[in-house]
């Protein structure tokens, strides 16, 4: 499994476009628009029975989420916002169910920020969701990831002791720690090592200094602030076994797809 792989979207991205660039795993996301039902996983179980194609995790996204900038991040990303946070709960159990039927071991999201104070009403509302979404992936079989990059490493793993649960994991992604400010992430990588169930290969450069709330800007592979030679050695480091997932969003599509592609490239001159 170390080799590269692709982070793609179940209703965006065409599987044998993706199968086309000569990868053959990787991660399926799933939108909030996009229908979870039998059929889907039908469809999606015959897709990748077809193509031999493996996926690894199966990532939430959710309606109404808004990376536009920091402040709204806070207020529409995740479990949170309190106005979605029953759905979104319920929308992550049948993602569970769906990766389940497609005989994925793993599903993963953005939790959003979480409050750094533990009598923080919001905080323990949204342990108590992960708790929750755990006990149910764990009934499928599966790890539950959160996806690093609203917060530092040290509360991130704060929050996955205090909510003490086997199957909760890491979907480690060294650019979003960047784009958001938060962390250095190849310190960050070693602190939650043991946790790392998946990883994003994604790069980009910080939030500029005389824009306050501002986002980082995402970048093609090994164009950012990431060090992608340094992550991939680090991953070698401590032993996480892959695949090493290219994840790229661009408003171009045509853009985004060129990116992943160099990437992959990139990812293979790098594993040698």
């Amino acid at each position: 499994m170390w080799e590269p792989g692709v982070m793609f979207w179940g209703d965006r991205d065409d599987l044998n476009t993706i199968r086309g660039f000569g990868v053959r795993t990787g991660q399926l996301g799933v939108s909030g628009a996009m229908a979870l039902n039998e059929e889907t996983a039908a469809h999606w179980k015959a897709a990748l029975d077809a193509a031999q194609f493996t996926v690894v995790t199966v990532v939430a996204a959710y309606d109404g989420e808004d990376y536009a900038d920091i402040p709204t991040v806070e207020r529409t990303v995740g479990f949170i916002p309190r106005a979605t946070r029953q759905d979104r709960e319920r929308r992550t159990l049948a993602v569970s169910d769906f990766a389940a039927q497609l005989g994925v071991k793993s599903i993963a999201c953005h939790v959003g920020f979480v409050p750094e104070d533990h009598a923080d009403a919001d905080y323990a509302a949204v342990r108590d969701v992960v708790r929750r979404i755990c006990d149910h992936a764990a009934a499928n079989g599966q790890t539950f990831a959160l996806e690093t990059g609203q917060e530092r490493a040290e509360v991130l793993l704060g929050f996955i002791r205090d909510v003490d649960r086997a199957n909760l994991r890491i979907n480690f992604d060294p650019a979003n720690l960047i784009l958001y400010g938060t962390d250095e992430p190849i310190s960050a990588l070693r602190k939650v090592a043991s946790l790392v169930a998946s990883v994003h290969c994604k790069d980009g450069d910080p939030p500029p200094k005389d824009k306050p709330g501002a986002l980082g800007s995402e970048r093609a592979l090994g164009k950012g602030s990431v060090g992608i030679e340094r992550f991939v050695a680090t991953l070698k480091e401590i032993g996480f076994p892959g695949p090493l997932n290219v994840e790229r969003e661009a408003e171009n599509q045509q853009e985004r797809l060129r990116d992943i592609a160099e990437g992959i490239a990139l990812l293979r001159r790098l594993i040698g």
